[in-house]
């Protein structure tokens, strides 16, 4: 039987490649996203520069996937609902029959994430705190009870340099803000307590800073011209994919749960991929 891969947050960036990095070597997927979203909704969605929504769905990276041999699910997850969490992981087991990995890669990325202390409402943090903290850990622990019957299960939390340290400058000059710097902390925390407490049944979990990733909504947040200045700092979204796939595959002993897998010298180390380029070609 094939493993089965569910990631969140996969229309687009890192869980699109990911998505289509297990696929490619073999795994079914349950792609995680929000399939329609409401004004609601996207009132807490980046936008480009033309103020719509990001291009990318489920729908499109799944047809990707399904090219590459891959069975795939699509299920709704909205991070802000804790219920549509629960349900999102019952339903990946209903219709893929198991999960094996669990990818928590989806983020909230509300305009007022990274708001100034002075600025940042009570409201951003609870909602951060639902989408950061709340529904990873409904989801996770939905999931992981079946992957410790099952005697084996691997779970990757994508974390950030801002969960870990202090931002180099303020929000309002490109740094990152409390509630931002909050959140992934609070996901930095859950792989750590998951080893812990299910390490001894088989469970796998990992904390994945990917780095800077030269995504569309990384241009949505800081500009082309903010890519370019980045240089040979950022990655293709490719490279943080193959690093989970090689966590997956390659570290059947757990070897890198103790620490967070910082995905690019990690990938340059273990030789995970090829050298990359910088966007400025360099």
């Amino acid at each position: 039987m094939k493993q089965v891969a569910m990631i969140t947050g996969a229309s687009r960036g890192i869980g699109r490649a990911a998505a289509l990095a297990f696929a490619s070597a073999g795994y079914d997927l349950v792609l995680a996203g929000r399939m329609q979203g409401d004004a609601a909704q996207r009132q807490y969605s980046l936008t480009g520069a033309d103020g719509k929504p990001l291009p990318g769905s489920l729908g499109s990276v799944a047809a990707e996937a399904r090219e590459r041999g891959a069975r795939v699910f699509c299920v709704h997850l909205d991070l802000l609902d804790g219920a549509s969490a629960e349900l999102a992981a019952d339903q990946a087991q209903d219709q893929a029959g198991r999960v094996d990995v669990l990818i928590n890669n989806a983020v909230y990325q509300g305009s007022d994430l990274n708001a100034s202390l002075l600025d940042l409402q009570v409201e951003t943090l609870q909602r951060v705190s639902q989408a950061y903290l709340i529904s990873p850990l409904l989801l996770t622990r939905r999931l992981v009870g079946p992957m410790a019957q099952q005697g084996a299960g691997v779970i990757i939390n994508v974390s950030s340099g801002a969960g870990e340290s202090n931002p180099p400058v303020s929000a309002a000059r490109g740094g990152w803000g409390y509630a931002y710097g909050a959140g992934k902390a609070a996901v930095s925390r859950l792989s750590g307590v998951i080893k812990a407490e299910l390490g001894h049944r088989g469970i796998r979990a990992y904390t994945l800073n990917p780095g800077v990733v030269t995504t569309e909504a990384l241009e949505a947040t800081i500009g082309a011209e903010g890519i370019r200045a980045l240089g040979a700092g950022s990655a293709p979204p490719h490279v943080p994919a193959a690093v989970m796939l090689w966590l997956c595959r390659q570290d059947t002993a757990g070897t890198y749960q103790k620490r967070t897998v910082h995905a690019q010298p990690f990938a340059r180390e273990h030789q995970v991929v090829d050298e990359w380029s910088s966007p400025s070609g360099g």
